[in-house]
């Protein structure tokens, strides 16, 4: 197989599989790992994949594209539905308060808060706030604030003076990027000041992230690695970012050992 060729083989399987390592693409067209690097180095160059640690995921465009809430409600429903019932395991059995976010994942925990009648609820998403309302829970409020169209979230000054005066149990948080080196980020800076005063609201944080999110590093960082408790995800637990969040060997400043990757 000539290099172009190969090339493209590696490019698409990396767009349908969302990240790949260098060993599994090495397999895939029978070459060494060497030659696997400097291909990455071609599409990466290319604008067409980014490597990272062990491997390479699909290249973002630029650090501060956002996609509308109905693009993106579109996007692996079975994969955030996982991830949603798996983050319900983290709900307060009995009473208890939370926090959540908004996202299109995150939304998805309201099939699960319908059953924790006694469940205090804050957030700041339209889309959950919508779906617990029509369960008529009794105990749901949301933050104060300016609502963001493009992901049906109220943020601003008002939303973080609200946050600022919670403690609460948990608090479940969306992302649109996970690295290691630089960990959770967004696109938007009121969306980023607003999930930063959700995790300092609150004892426990858990964040839901479809493997799409892994290998993004987004224009504005919301939390580092180490101020989150767990992270839920549909990635494979082969996959370049948790063995590198995983790994005790890692380098990076801002990883931390007692993160939990639970898988979906």
């Amino acid at each position: 197989m000539y290099a172009p060729q190969r090339q493209e083989t590696i490019a698409g399987e990396i767009l349908a599989r969302g990240s790949v390592s260098v060993a599994d693409l090495a397999d895939l067209v029978d070459v060494s790992p060497e030659t696997i690097r400097r291909d990455l180095g071609v599409l990466e160059r290319e604008h067409r994949v980014r490597r990272v640690h062990g491997g390479a995921v699909p290249y973002s465009r630029r650090s501060d594209d956002e996609n509308s809430v109905e693009v993106r409600l579109r996007r692996d429903r079975a994969g955030k539905t996982r991830i949603a019932a798996a983050a319900a395991r983290y709900l307060p059995p009995d009473g208890g308060s939370v926090i959540v976010d908004a996202g299109t994942t995150t939304a998805l925990l309201a099939d699960h808060v319908t059953d924790h009648p006694d469940l205090s609820v804050v957030t700041n998403s339209l889309l959950f706030a919508q779906r617990l309302a029509a369960a008529d829970h009794a105990r749901l409020r949301i933050v104060g604030g300016r609502i963001r169209g493009v992901t049906q979230s109220v943020v601003g000054a008002d939303a973080v003076a609200d946050l600022t005066r919670l403690r609460a149990d948990v608090a479940f948080l969306g992302t649109n990027g996970v690295t290691p080196g630089f960990g959770f980020s967004t696109p938007d800076p009121a969306e980023g000041q607003t999930k930063a005063a959700m995790v300092h609201a609150a004892h426990t944080t858990v964040v839901l992230a479809d493997a799409s999110k892994l290998g993004e590093e987004l224009l504005y960082r919301f939390a580092d690695v180490r101020d989150i408790d767990v992270l839920i995800t549909d990635a494979s637990p082969d996959h370049p970012v948790l063995r590198e969040l995983s790994s005790p060997s890692s380098l990076s400043p801002l990883s931390s050992p007692g993160l939990d990757v639970i898988h979906a």
